[in-house]
């Protein structure tokens, strides 16, 4: 298994200025690569692969010097980056979907550099990286396995490095216990077993400090300025640390519920659809997706099962009788079965439909062995 273990770089002046130096020498490499294939087969109707592309690195430095600075491994990643941002493209296309073309990178979009195989390491205190040296890091945790890939990112100002380690699995001993979740937006989640997860609503909670920000850029009228800048980057900030604590919250959630019960069932939710409704805001805002896939891969992680069940009739079957009709849901949050008069929570009778949908008996049912997404 692979696992992600990122840690916060604490680079000097000298050191932070070869860093913006290599980002922006690797985003103009991209870009001029990009410019490149897009000639190409305009004028003259000829496909340019990544692999033409890399065999001309030698030539770029000879003719380029200050890209001698930049690791070797670096450069064949920006134009691998740029080789798979084709491939979806195009595959995007021939599922008839409407992708957007490749992009050119702007100076504040293209934040980050990779080391793909080799050179660099990292120590009790400092991080090394080839042709910047040796950064001090905040090791707040040990790594874990064998390190395959590091990856440097500016993030608000700041630097982190994040580092790919090949791990062992570590099963966690049966509990003999299954669960169905409900999720929702009144309450984050509603498990069979009767509990309900408040909804944190971070988005909701930094709004109006988010209000505050915006109109201070807006009323930045020169866009090169300093002091728009700096009033972006605390917009930027504010929508990071909602990002942090969403993140927190769904790990946190997904960990317990991993560590309580060996089945884990919830419904299979097309969130990206969802989430053009008239309720955008709070789906955005309660994040099923990331939470979903966390919990597979912690799933994963432990030897437990994720089953994603389908969503349709969940909340109008009664869980008592089995009698599926619309006038069954009483209320948002009461449910009552016009045939054999059970009385429940709708949420919690959801919940209870969703693990009976993951039994062996039941109906509906996809079983996804729980795998990182």
């Amino acid at each position: 298994m692979l696992k992600a273990f990122r840690y916060r770089l604490c680079p000097t002046t000298t050191q932070e200025a070869a860093l913006q130096g290599q980002l922006r020498l690797c985003r103009n490499l991209y870009n001029c690569a990009l410019q490149e294939r897009r000639d190409a087969y305009r004028k003259a109707g000829k496909t340019v692969t990544g692999y033409d592309q890399m065999k001309h690195l030698t030539e770029i430095k000879a003719a380029l010097p200050e890209y001698k600075g930049v690791y070797s491994q670096v450069l064949q990643d920006v134009l691998k980056r740029l080789d798979k941002a084709f491939q979806g493209f195009f595959r995007r296309v021939k599922a008839g979907q409407t992708p957007g073309y490749p992009r050119f990178q702007g100076r504040d979009r293209y934040d980050s550099i990779c080391y793909p195989q080799s050179g660099f390491s990292v120590s009790e205190k400092t991080a090394y990286f080839s042709k910047i040296g040796n950064i001090r890091i905040r090791l707040h945790r040990p790594l874990e396995g064998k390190v395959k890939t590091a990856t440097i990112t500016r993030d608000c100002g700041e630097w982190y490095v994040s580092y790919v380690c090949e791990v062992e699995a570590q099963p966690l001993p049966e509990t003999g216990s299954s669960v169905g979740v409900d999720v929702g937006t009144t309450y984050f989640c509603i498990t069979s077993d009767g509990e309900f997860v408040e909804n944190p609503r971070h988005f909701q909670t930094a709004m109006k400090k988010l209000r505050v920000a915006q109109r201070a850029v807006s009323r930045k009228r020169n866009k090169r300025s300093n002091r728009r800048r700096k009033a972006v980057q605390r917009v930027a900030k504010l929508h990071r640390k909602v990002s942090r604590q969403r993140l927190d919250f769904h790990h946190k959630t997904a960990l317990k519920l991993v560590r309580e019960n060996d089945l884990i069932a919830h419904e299979d939710l097309n969130v990206g659809g969802m989430g053009r409704g008239s309720l955008a805001r709070s789906i955005h805002d309660v994040g099923w997706g990331q939470f979903f896939s966390l919990l597979s891969q912690k799933a994963e992680w432990a030897a437990r099962k994720v089953v994603r069940v389908d969503p349709r009739y969940t909340s109008q079957r009664c869980n008592a009788c089995g009698h599926t009709c619309r006038e069954n849901r009483a209320s948002q949050s009461r449910f009552r079965c016009v045939a054999c008069g059970h009385q429940e929570n709708a949420d919690l009778n959801a919940a209870r439909n969703i693990l009976g949908r993951a039994a062996p008996s039941g109906i509906n049912v996809a079983v996804v062995n729980a795998s990182v997404a």
